[in-house]
């Protein structure tokens, strides 16, 4: 199973901010979803994910899901900036384009649902593929 939920962050993502959205909001759908503990989480290198309070909050639950860690300067392998240029060029192609916050949140969550369930799917399924290729590379960009 695969969850997509999209969660509107209205001030400055910091590591208070990011913990609260985790805790309060990932963490019981994770729980939901993945009964047994078997689902995955993945965080990037973001200063707010490293920061020592979501870290120990991170190993608190680790028996709840998995937590992928990106080391240092690894390539950006997260497959959200695919769905993220899918509800970009959504939005681009609006007309009238969307003239306020408010707008834009709704012109969003709006392209964000209507991606199919199956991208979704495809996009972790390629996740070892993009591994595999990364590590082929040595560092050099890949068509990922």
């Amino acid at each position: 199973m695969i969850w997509a939920l999209l969660i509107r962050v209205e001030q400055r993502l910091n590591s208070t901010t990011y913990l609260s959205i985790v805790a309060d909001q990932v963490h019981p759908i994770m729980l939901m979803a993945y009964p047994n503990g078997n689902g995955f989480f993945q965080q990037d290198n973001a200063p707010c994910h490293g920061a020592h309070v979501v870290q120990e909050w991170s190993q608190e639950h680790e028996g709840d899901f998995t937590l992928l860690r990106c080391p240092p300067q690894s390539p950006d392998l997260n497959p959200i900036e695919h769905l993220w240029d899918k509800v970009k060029r959504a939005i681009r192609q609006l007309v009238p384009q969307p003239s306020n916050l408010t707008e834009l949140d709704s012109a969003s969550r709006q392209a964000w649902y209507q991606i199919p369930r199956i991208t979704f799917q495809h996009l972790v399924e390629s996740m070892s593929r993009r591994i595999t290729a990364v590590l082929k590379a040595k560092g050099v960009p890949t068509k990922y």
